[in-house]
């Protein structure tokens, strides 16, 4: 369905120590990380490669990055313990818990989620989408 999907950072190194670590988690291996003094940018890709990516940068504009209400990209998660431990990760990293893990019933039976901000200020969720397992 998607090609790739950008989120604007203002400060790249901070937004890069922030994201490296919950792709990890996430099993989403690194496609490139490109420094430049004009633009920098980074994107990750499915592991074994393909679409789509998810990609942060500094404004291709050149004007200061703002953070968007009511935008969100959210990650699939394939077990609800990414869930909870994507969004610890993210709160140790600096960001800001917009909604702890939990059931979210309304959206269906199954889903499963967590919210955060980074510390830019987008918005960003991980979901399961899998029944609960018993251990």
């Amino acid at each position: 369905m998607f090609s790739h999907v950008f989120v604007g950072v203002a400060d790249f190194e901070r937004a890069l120590a922030f994201y490296t670590p919950l792709m990890e988690l996430l099993a989403l291996p690194p496609r490139f990380v490109e420094r430049d003094a004009a633009r920098s940018w980074a994107g990750w890709q499915p592991a074994g490669g393909g679409r789509p990516l998810f990609l942060i940068g500094t404004s291709f504009d050149g004007r200061p990055h703002q953070a968007g209400n009511g935008q969100m990209a959210a990650f699939l998660a394939a077990r609800r313990d990414l869930v909870d431990q994507a969004h610890g990760l993210a709160l140790r990293l600096g960001g800001r818990c917009e909604g702890p893990p939990g059931p979210r019933p309304k959206y269906h039976p199954h889903y499963y989620g967590a919210y955060f901000r980074d510390p830019e200020g987008n918005k960003i969720g991980v979901a399961c989408h899998e029944p609960e397992h018993d251990a």
